[in-house]
């Protein structure tokens, strides 16, 4: 008797302990399973298809590059007068398009997460009216997430009941029969080329070489490393109350795809990386027409910094925060280095370059003020969430320090991009999109949209002139600002001004019908606080909003 007793507590120990083991490392799995199916090959050299030996004579359009940020706060550039820690990082490139250019006093993103904001860019289209309302995530990752959360009094909610009958996850992306604006330059003569983070999808035909561009260099999920995390040039920062990041470091891949072929081990830092090809890119294509979509993932987590730019930083004492300095330093670096190559292969004139964020700053990174004087964080509709940087910059063209009022939106940079090329946007479908170079051009305050609307499940959200209202299921409750007068939101006016709030609630309600059924669910319904990031402890009264996905 006394040996089965023993045996028995031999047992439970050992279940527990292997229990425990595999807590501590389930996140890995995802990560394991994707590398036996799809191996990392060695780095290799990318040649990029070359154009004409010399440029052919006369006038020819210009070429088209958009620059686009990954979770870059509207105070992590230093052309509003702020910048990170403070304003101890400087960003003089960034600024610089801006200030050669037209800069935008509201811009908005898409939406307040990146793959929607995207979606929207590539289409001149709200991405709702194609059923592509949420950002796709694996069932796995959702899951594992889920799990993962801890603290707070309210839940993370991971939708089981969702997971049947999902569409297969490659197949969450913009459908094909869209007109992206690649398709549309390439129809009119342009070289068009994507770096960098896609995340529209990872079926072959809606893959970047699927939707209108020549050549892809970059990876089709939502993430990546940006050097492998035990490099000695590299100084990694991880957020241990982040369950996203729990899982993003033992899965995420450091690796990238050229034309959707095999995956494979970039070169350095992913920043430097990029920027290296959009330099070899631009010169090969210097003398024909090219459209470059250059879509960096920083300073999106994981957070990761050269050695050499977080060294530089001593200043900032929250290691944190000085390795998502080191990082923005390095891009507003890189950035540089891409417009220098402009003027070096002399198309700098002749070039129209387009800046800007997929959506406002994290409140996972645990960073306060990368919105700020905002409110709110990515995955809210707060104007932290959803307000952006956005230059215009075409030597010639646009006239140094154009100011301009807006509200600007990424739905506009189709139709701003069509218009420098000379190419009609499509007229057989509904277009939201509106070509801000006329005015960037006049200086003429203008204001693009009267109307702009933003949803993401049951959190909604319209401006209207000067008026805005986002209203949420979870909780059950309206915001009403007046922006003219409260730009960042801290008197609400809903209880006030209870016939206003009808009225835009119709709005919404109006726009809403027609729209399609989303192509694919919401897995997690996540709360998020307006005011503090995620590392700050939960108090009785802080505002929240349940975001989908």
């Amino acid at each position: 008797m006394k040996r089965i007793v023993i045996g028995l507590i031999v047992l439970a120990v050992a279940a527990g302990a292997a229990y425990a083991t595999f807590q501590q490392y389930k996140y890995y799995i995802p990560g394991i399973i994707a590398r036996w199916r799809d191996p990392i090959a060695p780095n290799h050299a990318v040649a990029w298809a070359k154009g004409p030996v010399t440029a052919p004579a006369g006038k020819r359009p210009p070429n088209i590059i958009i620059i686009l940020a990954d979770d870059l706060g509207h105070n992590d550039i230093s052309f509003f007068g702020g910048g990170i820690a403070g304003g101890l990082v400087k960003t003089p490139n960034i600024d610089s398009i801006g200030q050669q250019g037209a800069s935008y006093d509201v811009a908005y993103a898409a939406n307040a997460t990146c793959s929607p904001s995207r979606a929207a860019i590539m289409t001149g289209r709200y991405p709702t009216r194609y059923g592509f309302e949420f950002t796709a995530v694996p069932v796995a990752f959702a899951r594992a997430v889920a799990g993962g959360a801890h603290g707070g009094p309210l839940p993370l909610i991971f939708h089981e009941e969702y997971t049947k009958d999902l569409i297969d996850y490659p197949d969450m992306g913009v459908p094909h029969d869209q007109i992206t604006i690649a398709d549309l330059l390439k129809g009119g003569g342009y070289h068009t080329m994507q770096i960098g983070k896609w995340h529209l999808g990872e079926a072959k035909p809606l893959q970047p070489t699927g939707q209108g561009f020549d050549e892809a260099l970059g990876f089709l999920a939502g993430g990546g490393m940006f050097m492998p995390p035990e490099s000695p040039d590299v100084v990694n920062a991880k957020l241990a109350w982040d369950p996203i990041d729990r899982f993003l470091w033992p899965n995420l891949p450091y690796a990238v795809q050229w034309n959707g072929g095999q995956r494979f081990a970039p070169k350095g830092h992913l920043t430097d990386y990029y920027t290296d090809n959009a330099i070899a890119a631009i010169k090969a294509n210097k003398n024909r027409p090219f459209f470059l979509y250059l879509a960096y993932n920083a300073p999106h987590t994981p957070l990761q910094s050269t050695k050499a730019d977080y060294d530089a930083l001593p200043q900032i004492k929250d290691h944190t925060s000085r390795v998502y300095g080191g990082m923005v330093r390095q891009l507003d670096r890189d950035i540089g280095r891409v417009l220098q190559t402009l003027k070096d292969e002399g198309i700098d004139d002749n070039t129209l370059v387009i800046f800007t964020s997929d959506n406002g700053g994290a409140w996972y990174t645990g960073i306060k003020d990368s919105n700020a004087p905002f409110r709110g964080y990515k995955a809210t509709f707060f104007e932290g969430g959803l307000r952006v940087p956005f230059f215009l910059r075409w030597p010639g063209k646009i006239a140094p320090g154009t100011k301009l009022p807006g509200p600007a939106h990424h739905l506009d940079i189709f139709a701003t991009a069509a218009a420098a090329a000379g190419i009609a946007i499509p007229s057989d479908r509904p277009m939201d999109t509106v070509s801000l170079l006329a005015t960037a051009e006049a200086k003429t305050p203008a204001v693009p949209h009267d109307l702009l609307f933003w949803r993401s499940g049951e959190t909604k959200a319209v401006r209207a002139g000067n008026w805005k209202l986002q209203i949420a299921k979870r909780p059950n409750k309206a915001w009403l600002y007046d922006l003219a007068a409260d730009p960042t939101e801290h008197h609400n006016l809903a209880l006030a001004d209870p016939a206003r709030v009808a009225a835009m609630r119709a709005l919404i309600a109006g726009h809403d019908k027609g729209m399609p059924k989303p192509l694919w669910p919401a897995l997690i319904d996540a709360p998020v606080r307006i005011d503090v990031p995620l590392n700050t402890p939960w108090k009785k009264g802080q505002e929240y909003v349940y975001w989908s996905n």
